[in-house]
């Protein structure tokens, strides 16, 4: 079978109970434009593999396109006309149009990789698709389900929001993740590869001191974080503390391990060149440690903004994404600390993609990459 096929054949069958069940002249039932919508895709998703069988790029492209057009004006459709008094039929279109979701991800996801740039862009259809469709899931189910704001705000609460609290954003934003997050970060890295490249060069400081390290890195870090707010007081020095110390032993090891990681064969020869310890590490060492160096980065990434922001639970000035996330929760604006949320997650993974991307084009030479 080929993909989407069984989310297709549901979207079918959901269409044709919400058509029989609008029929009962119940209110508030999905809409002609929804069902028509639903339709569509519906018909495109025959074609599909057909189109797919033949190969042919261009039509199969424009059947792709039709398909989420047909379902985004489904969703439009549904999302704009919901009055609070949604039946079974209304269930069973939402329903259609997720599986609808889910077949056009599969559909994309199952499409032969171009090259170049179109490839790039291609890969980041079915995610972007995939996170539309649960957007638009979410501001429906909150809305016919009618969830109280104070438990679960719509995506266009958030969104409304956001628009609304910029300034405030943006000053959280700085004093979190770029004095916070990104200082530790580069502290922490940066000792980190220096006190690696002393291990790689003497071995009984990896025997003695690594277990240590390993002790320290265990300590849980809403123990660690007052300590530190109480030795380096309530501004960003204090949280960029626990940031170091959270994204230290992550990319110790990985570095430690990278600098390992050249076979014997290689040193022997190295050390047939007569190399000295600085050659060996510049020629031999440091290029075969890239791919774990640059693991311990996107691990340390993610790291630091999650301890940055759990440490201002502990002692902040009155800016901040952990200072406003625990006031607005306090305040019941669920809407507000899904905002910060919102800004923490896009900023996490820009940084997370800024050393993926950067990785890519260090190690190009390494397996890992090739496929890519």
């Amino acid at each position: 079978m080929h993909a989407g096929f069984w989310q297709g054949f549901g979207m079918s069958l959901s269409l044709i109970v919400a058509a029989v069940l609008s029929q009962g002249g119940a209110p508030a039932q999905p809409g002609g434009a929804a069902l028509l919508g639903v339709a569509l895709a519906v018909l495109l998703w025959t074609l599909q593999p057909k189109l797919r069988a033949r190969g042919h790029a261009v039509p199969m492209a424009l059947n792709l396109t039709g398909i989420a057009a047909g379902l985004g004006v489904a969703a439009w459709s549904m999302a704009t006309a919901q009055t609070g008094a949604e039946g079974a039929a209304f269930g069973w279109a939402m329903v259609g149009i997720w599986l609808g979701g889910w077949m056009l991800v599969s559909f994309l996801a199952d499409l032969p990789r171009a090259s170049g740039w179109a490839g790039r862009a291609q890969a980041l259809l079915a995610p972007v698709v995939f996170g539309l469709t649960l957007i638009w899931f979410w501001e429906a189910l909150v809305r016919v389900l009618s969830v109280p704001r104070v438990i679960l705000p719509p995506p266009s609460a958030i969104g409304a929001r956001i628009s609304t609290s910029a300034p405030t954003l943006w000053v959280d934003f700085v004093q979190t993740f770029v004095k916070g997050a990104l200082s530790g970060f580069a502290i922490g890295v940066a000792a980190a590869l220096v006190f690696a490249l002393v291990v790689n060069r003497y071995d009984f400081l990896r025997r003695g001191l690594l277990p240590v390290g390993g002790f320290l890195a265990a300590l849980p870090i809403v123990g660690t974080a007052p300590i530190m707010v109480m030795w380096f007081g309530f501004d960003w020095p204090s949280k960029a503390a626990v940031v170091v110390a959270m994204v230290f032993f992550p990319m110790l090891v990985n570095t430690v391990q990278g600098l390992a990681a050249a076979d014997a064969m290689q040193r022997d020869l190295m050390r047939t060149y007569s190399a000295s310890w600085g050659q060996g590490l510049r020629k031999l060492h440091l290029p075969a440690a890239m791919p774990f160096i640059f693991n311990g980065l996107k691990i340390s990434s993610t790291l630091a903004l999650i301890g940055a922001i759990v440490a201002e639970f502990f002692g902040s000035p009155t800016r901040g994404m952990g200072f406003r996330i625990s006031t607005e929760v306090g305040r019941l604006q669920l809407d507000m600390v899904w905002a910060e949320i919102t800004v923490a997650a896009l900023a996490g993974s820009l940084f997370y993609g800024f050393w993926a991307l950067l990785e890519k084009r260090v190690t190009f030479w390494h397996p890992s990459q090739r496929a890519r």
